[in-house]
């Protein structure tokens, strides 16, 4: 185990190469701390190191805790989650008269995206704090994407519904129910809601990196991302909520189940699963102005990887750290783009795997420019491939493996993806 510290060490300094990477890392396997430590810098003006007790901003980290708000609710008898959403806002438009709570739990509504519609580029523009039913008002009037309970969709603006909920069956902000129920009494003294007027105490400071270097994120009035991502933590606090959280202390066993029970696409009520060399995760990640977040779990070894970044890379995501500590907290080898070596190939052969691809939701565009081969995963920066042999090949940033596969003609016809922990097939379109 101390080889696969060491080497878990080796991993996260790969990162910090280029500025993929800067922020804290807490492993915990069987109750045992592997590691727990800051990189870079909580505030690079004043050149104030990130530790264990430095506070991020979470993201979309946030979603399971406004969940777990909601299922504390059904267990008082505020609400039940198979209840109609106009049951509690009765002025919502007719096209969400079928919609329930376990819909906006389960990214299944039908509601578009609030953050995804073209004019939430000029609504964040503001410093004024936002009312939700005013952060609805963006998508008010637009179609529902599907029925209700039919598909996955991931949005934000059935959490932000969530946290208005709390608020009026509550009877209080959902700022301190979350505060009061969940953070309070299960030692989480170091979260709390994220305010862009209070001084908060060893709070990070956010970045992106752009192509002039590193630069200071934009500001985000916290009220925007509300009860979808608006929470604030340390590793070391979210270590005590997933203890908390899995042992069953904060839900009874009835709510607990229904947290952890995959509807659509393998989500729940704030939580992804994934399955990872036979082992199975629970986690979610986060991504907002000048942070990027993961916390992951494994309730077989009791497995917790939690990574808080205040820096934000184009083509990096933490997920790529965890999966890399998941194998090696297994027994895993894990290999760096570094440590790979590329060898050259003639435009002849390559010029053959040039062509659009379908995994899944997206599309990966495979072009040829100036002797190299590109990638471009949809909506995606383009990066580089570079060939192990005449069929596999990898990217550095971000870390990808690609495997293209020929026919009995010796024409490329699909292609395998390795990214995340996952195995997923492309199919070429024009073939």
């Amino acid at each position: 185990m101390i080889n696969q510290i060491a080497r878990m060490e080796e991993v996260v300094q790969s990162y910090l190469i280029n500025n993929q990477f800067m922020g804290s890392i807490l492993v915990s396997q069987k109750d045992r701390i592997l590691l727990n430590k800051g990189y870079g810098y909580a505030n690079l003006e004043w050149q104030i190191p990130n530790s264990p007790t430095t506070k991020f901003r979470l993201g979309s980290i946030t979603k399971q805790f406004t969940a777990a708000a909601i299922l504390l609710l059904e267990e008082q008898g505020k609400l039940k989650i198979t209840d109609l959403l106009k049951k509690y806002i009765p002025d919502i438009p007719n096209a969400w008269n079928n919609i329930t709570i376990f819909h906006l739990l389960t990214h299944t509504s039908g509601i578009p995206n609030c953050t995804a519609v073209p004019d939430f580029n000029t609504f964040v523009s503001t410093t004024k704090s936002v009312k939700p039913m005013e952060q609805m008002e963006l998508v008010n009037n637009k179609p529902l994407q599907f029925e209700p309970g039919s598909q996955f969709d991931y949005c934000n603006s059935g959490y932000v519904l969530l946290g208005y909920l709390i608020e009026m069956i509550a009877g209080q902000s959902y700022k301190d129910f979350i505060g009061n129920n969940l953070f309070k009494p299960y030692g989480m003294h170091d979260s709390g809601y994220d305010s862009n007027s209070e001084v908060i105490l060893h709070r990070a400071s956010g970045y992106e990196m752009n192509p002039t270097g590193i630069i200071n994120a934009e500001y985000l009035n916290s009220s925007i991302p509300y009860a979808a991502g608006s929470l604030y933590s340390t590793t070391q606090d979210l270590l005590q909520w997933v203890q908390a959280l899995f042992e069953e202390k904060i839900l009874s066993p009835e709510s607990f189940k229904k947290m952890t029970t995959p509807f659509k696409m393998d989500y729940s009520f704030g939580l992804f699963f994934q399955s990872i060399d036979s082992y199975k995760f629970i986690f979610h990640g986060g991504g907002i102005n000048g942070f990027k977040t993961m916390l992951m779990y494994c309730p077989e070894d009791k497995l917790t990887v939690a990574i808080l970044s205040n820096i934000v890379t184009l083509g990096f995501s933490p997920h790529e750290i965890v999966i890399k500590i998941v194998k090696l907290a297994h027994g895993k080898i894990v290999t760096l783009p570094s440590e790979r070596k590329a060898i050259i190939l003639s435009s002849d052969i390559l010029i053959k795997y040039v062509g659009t691809y379908n995994v899944k939701q997206m599309n990966i565009n495979i072009t040829l420019e100036n002797g190299n081969l590109m990638a471009q995963f949809t909506d995606q920066l383009k990066f580089q491939l570079y060939p192990e042999s005449e069929t596999d090949f990898f990217g550095k940033i971000p870390d990808t493996q690609i495997v293209f596969l020929k026919d009995e003609q010796d024409k490329i016809f699909q292609l395998t993806l390795h990214q995340y922990g996952q195995e997923l097939t492309g199919i070429k379109l024009v073939y």
